[in-house]
Order: structure tokens, then sequence, then C-alpha cells
């Protein structure tokens, strides 16, 4: 007799945005509202197809998230069929998280009492950091007044959200960016998230820096703010559990935690990925192929599929447990490798625990504050 398997998470992607962040190399659109009815619908036809093919899942799943794009902006009429398409087929009684990315200027009071009512418990407001200036050189459309407005009117409605800041924005001064954390610590969010700045190529950032257009700030004086704001939040009550994502005790997000601990997961959507435990999962990008696929039943080229060899899975495990607090156990990362290749890892743990890189308490490996600002560099050494 089969045994089924349980799905952790669901991930749902909603790509569209009212403007697109100069920054962002994520699948969204802008100036694509005329594909939202299209769109919705091929989510549903998506979620129904993988009910239907996948008899060995459990119905049963702990978390859910909607990311983006902009999901905030997801028509809540739209959103009410989701939900009811979602619950026709997973048992959502299990769920402990479900989460929602949400960009402030589309906070209101209306959309939180819907929000609230579908069952989301948990909000992750992308703020950035607190100046006008500088979010409009970067195309990104909310402003301070709105994340002002946002932390009056979610307390109503949720006890749980989090305050999402990018560090290295160009043109933030040290001053704006204390002021941003300041703003943060005296809200009642429970969960914050520090992100660097990443430059993606062919991201409109990406060309203003390349023509000299952009200054970026210096690798050392990053470092240096992003060790003084870990201080300030610890300071605060805040306890780090990842390089990024800090949390009040016992609101650390149990989803993130799920992907880091390599549990399975399924994601919906126009370049949503997912994994079973071994096999990893990417749908399709394009947006008109995506739409064409679902509509066409052609569901067997909807994703691309990748199985994971024990090297790769080893690499996984060493970069997604080095970015948590606990580490990763050293056994696990080397059993699969041969003695000429241990002893090289084992010689390069030795040289960054002398940098004070990195610490080893017993079997365990884990990034020091230090290490944790060089994850990068320290994982390739590693590998």
């Amino acid at each position: 007799m089969s045994t089924k398997q349980k799905l952790f998470s669901l991930y749902i992607h909603w790509p569209f945005c009212s403007t697109k962040c100069n920054y962002c190399d994520f699948v969204a659109f802008e100036q694509h509202a005329d594909f939202q009815d299209a769109y919705h619908h091929a989510l549903l036809k998506e979620i129904e197809h993988f009910v239907a093919t996948n008899p060995l899942y459990t119905p049963d799943i702990t978390t859910i998230f909607m990311g983006g794009g902009t999901p905030s902006l997801y028509p809540l009429d739209y959103m009410a069929q989701l939900f009811e398409t979602l619950k026709k087929h997973f048992n959502f009684s299990g769920i402990k998280e479900f989460s929602m990315e949400a960009n402030p200027a589309d906070i209101n009071e209306e959309r939180l009492d819907a929000w609230e009512s579908f069952g989301i418990n948990r909000l992750s407001m992308g703020v950035q950091v607190l100046d006008d200036n500088v979010l409009l050189k970067l195309n990104r459309r909310q402003r301070t007044a709105d994340v002002t407005n946002a932390l009056k009117i979610i307390p109503k409605y949720f006890n749980n959200f989090s305050m999402d800041f990018i560090l290295g924005l160009p043109g933030v001064s040290d001053q704006t960016w204390d002021a941003s954390i300041d703003c943060a610590l005296a809200s009642q969010a429970k969960h914050i998230s520090i992100y660097f700045l990443m430059v993606h190529e062919k991201t409109p950032l990406y060309f203003q820096v390349q023509k000299g257009k952009v200054k970026l700030h210096d690798d050392a004086d990053l470092i240096a703010q992003y060790e003084k704001t870990i201080a300030k939040l610890t300071a605060n009550g805040f306890e780090q559990y990842e390089i990024s994502n800090f949390a009040r005790p016992g609101y650390a997000s149990i989803h993130n935690q799920a992907y880091w601990e390599r549990l399975p997961y399924q994601g919906f959507g126009i370049g949503a990925c997912s994994f079973d435990g071994s096999r990893r999962f990417m749908n399709e990008k394009n947006l008109t192929t995506y739409l064409t696929n679902v509509f066409n039943k052609n569901f067997e080229n909807l994703s691309t599929c990748e199985n994971l060899t024990p090297e790769q899975e080893k690499l996984e495990m060493l970069m997604l447990g080095l970015r948590q607090n606990k580490g990763v156990g050293l056994h696990r990362m080397v059993y699969y490798l041969d003695t000429e290749k241990k002893q090289r890892v084992f010689e390069a743990i030795e040289h960054l625990k002398s940098q004070g890189l990195l610490i080893q308490n017993g079997d365990q490996i884990r990034l020091t504050l230090q290490g944790m600002a060089l994850e990068n560099e320290i994982i390739l050494k590693l590998i």
C-alpha cells in the first residue's frame, strides 16, 4: 500500500505590479493589468490539475505564502475565489502561518478586513527604507506616509506582521537608515527582515550602475551598518534566526524555515518553484507561454524539473544551513565526499575559524556575525 506524502507549504505567485522597482529581478510585470483575469483563472486551473494528478499527497498543509509581484493588488473578489479553490482541496484547519506580501501603499481597512476574513494571519510589508526621494528614484511606489498609515491600522487586524528593509540602497544616509529601523522598533511589528541590496543583471539599476549614474555603498560600510543594526535589534528584543531575519520570541517565520529545512512545498503561478524532497521544479517564466500551456492543458511543459545529485543536496544543505543561526551539521555536509575533498573542507573550516568567520561546536558549524555578512564568499571556500 502506498503511503501518502505531506506537503508542508503552498506558495502562490501574483506577478502584477503598478510599477516595477528598478532593483527587482523577480517575475513581475507592470502595465499588464489586462492579463489579470486570464492569469487568475489559469492559477485556479493549475491548482485543480495538481490536485487531480497528485493523489498521493495528503490535503494537510502547515503554511501558505503569497508573494509577487504585488499580491496586495490581487482583486479581492478573485482572491476569494482562489481561497475557495484551495479550501476545496487542502485542509486549512492545521495551518499555522498564512502570509502575504503587501505594499504599504495598498494597505487600507477594507483590504485588511478582507485579508483577515480569508484566513491570512501574517503580513510581510515591504518598507525598504523611509526616504521618499530614494524610493522615487528606484521607481518604488509607496511613500513614508503610506507606511505611517499602515502601521496605525494593521494592528487592528493582524497581531503578526513583518517590516522588510533593504540595506545598501543608493542615496540612503546612515541617519535615514537608523531612523527607518527606529520606526520599526517603535511599531508593533513582530518580525523585521534586513536584506542586502543585490544588483541583478538586466535590471534598470544594473544599467544605471554600469553607466556610472548610480554609486553604490562601500562593502565595508555596509557590513558595519549591518552589524550596528543587528546590535540595535538584539538590544530591543529581536532574535536573529537567519542572516536576514529577526523576530520577537515565538514569531520566527515558519514558512521561511521550511525552505531552509528543505521541506516539501508546492508553488503555483508563473515562475513559481516547488520541491518534493529530492526534485526541484520551476514553472514557466514567460506570461504568454504560461497562460497558453495552462489553457491548452499542456501541463507537461509548464515547468522544468531538476533531479538533485548527492553533491547538489550537500551544497543546498550547506548554503541553507549556514544561513541560519543554528548552523549545519558537519557530518551531513561531508558525508558524500571522498577523502581528499573532506580534507579540503576541514582545512577551509579551520582557516575560516582562525579568521573569526566560522564557529564550530562539536559537529555543528555556524557563521559568526562577520561571517554572515560574507556568506557567499564563505560558501565558495567550502564547496
